[in-house]
């Protein structure tokens, strides 16, 4: 559960480093940030002594996961950004959390059916809401002209609340995978970008740090830790958790100076603390264990 805080915490500043890295393409973006998170990946396997043909041995099922999950949500998200305004389109996206919990149940390993509480789904709606509330607080309206691009959205969604759901299934398969993931979706966006961008450089030394930084945490080393986290922790609490991500990027904004604070803001986030709280109660509560 601390691997989920970590990879929730970290996501938060995606906002803050991709606006300090500059109008660099979305695809050239992630060629970028997960050629960075790979080689964090394959570093960590090989101090390890894992060997090369250990990091790519893995079944193809796996391998569809891991690359669905990965490239394929990043992919139907620029998409979506392109279609759609793009606080309508976070909106629809950020059902992911609330999916999670939604499909734990159907989807869980074999043994852990079941086992979807009322104060789960309580947690991930109260979650939503404060999510909703920031975002209409902020004057969105939807319209019927981006359909297409709020369907991809919620595309990504379901996409990234089934990756993670399904990891589950998969808990034998060790975290060094990601990084073979990371590479491959790399290689694909790359392949994106040159077909569909232009090459647009780092403008700054700052903004070349920003781009490292977002390997190394939300645009990368995050997904190690979220890895972790889904296939040991509990899921469903941390679906519900995943709603502080949007309220951490937010604050962090205004704590640069690229936002203003509002009131809505403090109501949103006391919302998606609670929801949390609710959610997650299990894991505060004494057990007996004698």
């Amino acid at each position: 559960m601390a691997c989920g805080l970590a990879a929730i915490c970290l996501w938060g500043a995606l906002a803050a480093l991709s606006v300090l890295a500059g109008a660099i393409p979305p695809f050239q973006m992630v060629a970028m940030t997960f050629t960075v998170g790979a080689s964090l990946g394959i570093v960590r396997a090989r101090r390890r002594g894992v060997g090369w043909g250990e990091l790519v041995r893995w079944p193809v099922r796996v391998w569809l996961l891991g690359i669905a999950g990965l490239f394929g949500y990043h992919a139907l998200y620029f998409g979506a950004l392109q279609l759609a305004p793009p606080a309508e389109a976070n909106l629809v996206n950020y059902l992911w959390p609330l999916l999670i919990v939604l499909l734990s149940a159907p989807f869980a390993a074999d043994n852990e059916r079941g086992r979807l509480a009322w104060t789960h789904l309580a947690g991930a709606g109260l979650g939503f809401a404060g999510v909703a509330l920031l975002a209409f607080g902020r004057g969105i309206g939807f319209s019927a002209d981006h359909a297409l691009g709020y369907g991809l959205a919620l595309g990504c969604a379901v996409t990234w609340a089934l990756y993670s759901v399904l990891s589950r299934r998969f808990g034998e398969t060790p975290t060094d995978a990601i990084a073979a993931f990371c590479a491959a979706s790399a290689l694909l966006s790359l392949l994106c970008h040159l077909v569909f961008e232009r090459t647009v450089w780092p403008a700054s030394t700052e903004a070349g740090l920003a781009v490292l930084a977002l390997g190394i945490g939300p645009a990368g080393g995050a997904f190690y830790l979220w890895d972790h986290a889904v296939k040991r922790g509990d899921i469903r609490a941390l679906g519900a958790l995943s709603y502080a991500t949007p309220i951490l990027s937010t604050a962090l904004l205004i704590a640069c100076g690229l936002a203003e604070p509002t009131g809505t803001l403090l109501l949103a986030a006391v919302l998606v603390t609670s929801g949390a709280a609710l959610a997650s109660h299990e894991l505060w509560r004494r057990r007996d264990i004698s």
